[in-house]
């Protein structure tokens, strides 16, 4: 792959390195376009949240402006080397879609990831990524999904399988059943996430890839780089990767890099 669009940075607090190294390693392993995703920001209100709650898996909204200016630097800086996009991984929680609308309108977004790691905010901890035998999860999880994309707000889904369904095959391969038919429909991969391949998770599966393969899809590459050293481990991830889909019978595209946006910073 010439390009990866999943990256986060140091400001979402569970990942390290500075923007720079990211760019840097991404030369060196050979890339020629780079989207920065990091967990998005969400406007809250304070007296919405739990008393002195401050979130450790994204930066808050007051750092957005930060993360565009360097982003920028850097990408006027390695123009003609590679090609810097910048983006945001997301939940779709339509209660937060018009605040964060607003806040995305003062910045040049390129793009946005649908990660949907939880089904509320994040306070409730009501993670996806939890294990269920619960169909009426699997089955919410699906339909957030279609619904999010839906909306035309989001470039691709993220890890498709992060929901963690343990219950009957036949109820899980129903409900994301639907997904795949839902992402061959809109022409969206079903992404192959390298950073769960690389720590064992419980995503990339096989199960997914021979579904996915079933219905028709095809998938691409996201390194879910939370460190720059993530892109100096790619090309081995990427081989294994690319065995798990070859077993499955799931055609490989490069990620769709977006168009830059046409709009100017403000305050």
């Amino acid at each position: 792959m010439l390009a990866n669009l999943h990256a986060h940075t140091a400001r979402c607090r569970h990942a390290t390195g500075t923007d720079r190294e990211y760019v840097e390693a991404a030369l060196a392993a050979g890339y020629r376009a780079i989207g920065f995703s990091d967990h998005c920001p969400w406007p809250w209100d304070p007296a919405e949240m739990p008393p002195g709650y401050r979130s450790n898996v994204r930066m808050d909204a007051a750092e957005t402006g930060g993360y565009f200016a360097s982003l920028l630097a850097l990408r006027e800086e390695y123009a003609g080397r590679i090609d810097i996009r910048i983006g945001f991984e997301a939940e779709y929680l339509p209660h937060r879609v018009a605040a964060q609308d607003e806040l995305f309108s003062r910045f040049p977004l390129d793009y946005l990831i649908l990660g949907q790691h939880s089904f509320g905010d994040e306070w409730l901890r009501d993670w996806s990524s939890i294990p269920t035998t619960d169909e009426s999860r699997l089955a919410r999880y699906v339909d957030t999904c279609v619904e999010g994309l839906s909306t035309g707000r989001f470039l691709y889904l993220a890890h498709p399988d992060i929901l963690r369904y343990e219950g009957p095959e036949s109820v899980w391969e129903k409900h994301m059943g639907r997904l795949c038919d839902f992402l061959r429909e809109r022409d969206l991969p079903v992404e192959v996430n390298l950073l769960g391949l690389a720590t064992g998770r419980h995503y990339p599966s096989r199960r997914m890839l021979r579904l996915a393969a079933a219905r028709g899809n095809w998938a691409t590459i996201g390194v879910d780089a939370h460190s720059p050293d993530r892109y100096a481990e790619a090309p081995a991830l990427e081989a294994r990767a690319r065995a798990l889909c070859e077993e499955a019978g799931l055609p490989l595209r490069e990620p769709p890099v977006p168009a830059l946006s046409r709009a100017q910073p403000r305050t």
